[in-house]
């Protein structure tokens, strides 16, 4: 992986309350974790020789969105196009289940129109990253 050349984003909408915006954010970059630790970066020390965990090696900026962008990204990352991004996605399914099995159970149930998306997380190619993203602004 060529990590110059790859771009990480997260669209969250800006409508959820504080909490829910920390969140969505947490859940998706656990999972983003998980699923490229080669962008994690090695365990570093401070000046004292305590350990602090590594850090993802690029930033993450995270995108100002609602139910209606962040679905329509959404839709079109499920074009052959992006096969090759890597995409988390935090539903309001998702949100609302206490289990995971609770969540796999209702997922397996759910049509893809009848999810409405708090975040999406985004990791590629610049290129690729930027055309769906490109033009969004910052979440402050």
């Amino acid at each position: 992986m060529d990590l110059q050349n790859e771009k990480c984003v997260m669209i969250i909408d800006e409508q959820l309350p504080p909490g829910l915006i920390a969140n969505t954010a947490a859940i998706m970059g656990i999972t983003l974790g998980k699923t490229m630790p080669e962008i994690v970066g090695m365990d570093v020390c401070d000046k004292n020789g305590n350990a602090h965990l590594g850090i993802i090696e690029f930033p993450v900026p995270v995108l100002k969105g609602n139910v209606d962008t962040i679905k329509a990204v959404r839709k079109k990352l499920f074009e052959p196009e992006y096969a090759d991004l890597t995409v988390v996605d935090f539903s309001d399914l998702a949100q609302r289940c206490k289990t995971y099995d609770e969540f796999a159970g209702r997922m397996r149930a759910a049509s893809e129109q009848e999810l409405s998306y708090l975040g999406i997380a985004i990791c590629g190619t610049k290129k690729k990253v930027n055309k769906l993203t490109g033009s969004m602004p910052l979440l402050r």
